[in-house]
């Protein structure tokens, strides 16, 4: 004879997965503007579709920004501290003055080459607000003259005998680098970006 079991088989007991954390509201505000104000411009964005986007209400973006241009202050405030961060990082890695401004370029470099690359987020905003005391040139102003102090500062530790000038040149290939690649030849850009890069280089070492 063969016996069966006949005992009821214990139910399943479901598995609870926790909910991911919902990011917070004011943070989910930012990065929907970040990409948006980026990759089609702050002028072109309105802040009805930043807050359907970011899934909240008009009370709670005002709650956070008190106006458009305060949340385009707060995205370039952002692109800045990752520069800044990138920076730091760099810092740490590399050593040598030289080796931390080839740092600099590569990291240009893989900018103009992203097939997302719109320009400079920093020249693009100040483009559309000509008020030399807006806030939002001021926040531009502020990313520019720390960019061009930490430049400055690297060719005077290779001994640059003008190092202002050094930086002057190097932030002028850069800038026309960001203007070349976002009208349309990113290799070209790239090209002459390293050409004037290593002129100013040798330079410093002459």
């Amino acid at each position: 004879m063969v016996l069966t079991d006949t005992r009821p088989t214990p139910a399943a007991v479901p598995v609870l997965v926790p909910a991911a954390p919902r990011v917070h509201a004011r943070v989910r505000i930012l990065g929907v503007a970040d990409r948006l104000f980026y990759s089609e411009g702050v002028h072109t964005v309105g802040v009805d579709r930043i807050i359907s986007e970011a899934q909240v209400t008009k009370a709670t973006f005002y709650k956070y920004y008190r106006s458009k241009d305060s949340l385009i202050v707060a995205y370039l405030q952002g692109r800045d501290k990752r520069s800044r961060d990138f920076v730091s990082a760099l810092e740490k890695r590399e050593s040598s003055a030289e080796q931390r401004l080839r740092g600099v370029v590569a990291e240009i470099s893989s900018e103009l080459m992203d097939p997302a690359f719109r320009g400079c987020p920093f020249i693009n905003a100040a483009a559309q607000f000509t008020e030399a005391n807006h806030p939002v040139r001021a926040a531009v102003q502020s990313h520019r003259e720390w960019y061009l102090m930490k430049v400055e500062s690297l060719f005077r530790t290779l001994g640059h005998e003008r190092a202002g000038d050094a930086a002057d040149e190097f932030f002028l290939a850069r800038d026309g680098a960001f203007a070349f690649a976002n009208l349309g030849d990113p290799v070209a850009a790239n090209a002459a970006l390293h050409r004037a890069f290593e002129r100013v280089l040798h330079a410093a070492s002459a």
